[in-house]
């Protein structure tokens, strides 16, 4: 499957800012990318790039006064299949974990699960460990939250959400994950692209957060906010949570003026060279608009 992504976003700054953007794809994305997977900002902005704790790939900029216009425009090939499914995927004891995950049974910024565990073992201990609880908490996320742009802000935590029952993607995904750690199972949170493919289409696009569990000796692939296996994520950050991979990190103010996402599905079949000419033209598709204070990062 050839899957085309990126976005337009446009920030305005009535000082120099220096910034931190997570706005690539991550180290260990699988598939085969076609064209320039980077940040793509103004000379003046002075973009350099490295390689943060968790593997994401993180752009520095210093943007000037005014307004700066950040893109990027991508094809990636890929399988093209549903998130991997294990229904038998054990819940391993915390003394069999390897030395890398323990960090991810923590409490975080925004998955403060030490504030949930009364809430989640009386709602999953009498559901069957591994896989199956998993299922269960993500269910229970998915039912308990409504979501809506209105309902996200900066500093909203997992027991926020719980009690507030509001949110927006990453609202679900940190409830999710403070939850499986409540019942000391590893997770982490993750974020990237998804868009419409296989399912009915839900509007502009926008980045998307999901988690990440680690079950049966690997990590899997849920969704508080969708609740089903979708086509087609294209993984840009991974952390303990939205603190560790915020979009844009400013030492600074400015106004997102302009936001726009695209994963579109493309022409199977085309070649190297077909695929560079269309990425030589403007994608389709919507802006969205909404406030800042929602954004998943």
């Amino acid at each position: 499957m050839l899957i085309r992504f990126g976005f337009e976003i446009d920030v305005v700054c009535t000082a120099p800012v220096p910034m931190l953007l997570a706005l690539s794809t991550h180290s260990t994305l699988h598939g085969r990318l076609i064209g320039q997977d980077e940040v793509r900002a103004p000379d003046a902005c002075q973009a350099r790039r490295y390689d943060d704790r968790f593997g994401n790939r993180i752009t520095r900029i210093v943007t000037p006064n005014g307004s700066t216009r950040l893109w990027s425009d991508c094809v990636i090939a890929c399988e093209g299949m549903p998130d991997v499914q294990a229904p038998d995927a054990i819940q391993h004891q915390i003394a069999d974990l390897p030395d890398d995950v323990l960090s991810y049974l923590l409490p975080s910024r925004y998955c403060d699960s030490d504030n949930l565990i009364p809430q989640a073992w009386a709602l999953f201990a009498n559901s069957a460990s591994g896989w199956p609880r998993v299922q269960a908490i993500t269910d229970f996320v998915h039912n308990h939250v409504t979501f809506g742009y209105q309902f996200g802000r900066a500093n909203k935590t997992a027991s926020d959400v719980f009690h507030e029952k509001t949110g927006v993607c990453r609202d679900f995904a940190h409830l999710a994950v403070a939850l499986c750690r409540a019942m000391n199972i590893p997770a982490r949170y993750a974020s990237g692209y998804l868009g419409d493919i296989g399912v009915p289409y839900s509007g502009p696009g926008d980045f998307c957060a999901w988690f990440e569990v680690y079950l049966g000796g690997q990590w899997y692939t849920f969704d508080a906010r969708y609740n089903t296996p979708r086509i087609g994520r294209v993984l840009m950050v991974r952390g303990a949570d939205a603190a560790d991979v915020a979009m844009i990190t400013s030492f600074g103010g400015y106004h997102l003026s302009y936001f726009k996402v695209w994963t579109n599905q493309i022409e199977d079949g085309l070649d190297d060279s077909a695929i560079l000419q269309l990425l030589e033209t403007r994608p389709q598709g919507d802006a969205l608009v909404y406030p800042s204070s929602a954004r998943h990062g």
